[in-house]
């Protein structure tokens, strides 16, 4: 394989990964829009997601589709409960409480997982033929990796409707944009904060679902770094924003695949927080952010 063909390749894999990075983001950006949190249990609702996808495939016996839905509901609503029991009583506290309290659920998260299954990592059944792959010229795409594209898109576009065309979507917005005066208008904000929980832990544990079968391989402790970089992904992307949160996550998954492929694996963390770095030095508000001075 030469040398465009290589490139090529690393965008495919790279492209793969960004895209369980910007379904993770998606949560990270939407809370962020509507309560200024950044919500760092968010990694590990995403290790809940993984783990509930594949008790319903080992032990129930379900295909991926059946359990990626069962996964996504059931992590919504643990979503849900953890905002409501965490964060909803420090809406009005100063914000460093809620990101104290956010990396509290997130010990809380991985400690109580390590104590109910065990800190052993476990082998995701295969849902789906390892050996299915399409050969176009020199490139290869495996079959998990559509299976990652496809579910990403069609949650994407899912997510885009909910958020401009229904009732919730559109209060989500008010809420982002001014939540007294949305409040005025009868918009009920703790309700509309919960399902911005609930469908943010839903897209998360779809990624884990996908990380799941893409790897074959989850621990209570897999959420750290994607949670990490999801961060990244939604800072690089203009963190608020839906759109900058999938481009963010596939800019940082191609990056991740270049510097593995051509340089070397073990720089390919170090890369993604000099993205960090670099974004905050520079552009702060990221791609799609617009600089605006914070309410105090």
């Amino acid at each position: 394989m030469d040398f465009m063909s290589q490139v090529v390749q690393q965008l495919i894999n790279g492209v793969s990964l960004g895209s369980i990075y910007a379904l993770i983001a998606l949560g990270y950006t939407m809370v962020y829009g509507i309560i200024k949190l950044i919500n760092f249990a968010h990694g590990d609702i995403y290790m809940v997601g993984a783990y509930i996808g594949f008790f319903a495939v080992a032990q129930a016996g379900l295909g991926i589709f059946p359990a990626l839905v069962i996964s996504m509901v059931v992590t919504g609503l643990i979503g849900c409960l953890v905002e409501r029991i965490a964060y909803k009583p420090l809406r009005h506290a100063p914000r460093i409480s809620l990101l104290i309290t956010a990396i509290g659920v997130s010990f809380f998260l991985e400690y109580t997982s390590m104590l109910f299954v065990s800190p052993t990592p476990r082998t995701f059944p295969e849902v789906f033929d390892s050996s299915v792959a399409f050969h176009i010229g020199d490139f290869i795409v495996n079959g998990q990796q559509v299976l990652i594209f496809a579910i990403t898109f069609v949650l994407t576009l899912l997510l885009t409707y909910i958020v401009q065309k229904t009732k919730i979507g559109k209060a989500m917005r008010a809420v982002s944009f001014d939540t007294e005066t949305a409040q005025l208008m009868g918009i009920d904000a703790d309700r509309v904060i919960g399902a911005t929980f609930g469908i943010g832990s839903a897209l998360a544990a779809a990624g884990g679902v996908l990380v799941g079968v893409y790897y074959n391989s989850i621990d209570p402790l897999m959420g750290i770094m994607p949670g990490l970089k999801a961060f990244v992904a939604a800072v690089l992307g203009g963190i608020g924003s839906l759109p900058g949160a999938v481009v963010g996550g596939l800019i940082l998954g191609v990056i991740e695949a270049f510097v593995s492929g051509f340089l070397s694996s073990t720089f390919r963390d170090a890369a993604a927080f000099a993205i960090l770095i670099l974004v905050l030095l520079f552009r702060p508000s990221g791609i799609f952010g617009r600089d605006a001075q914070e309410k105090v």
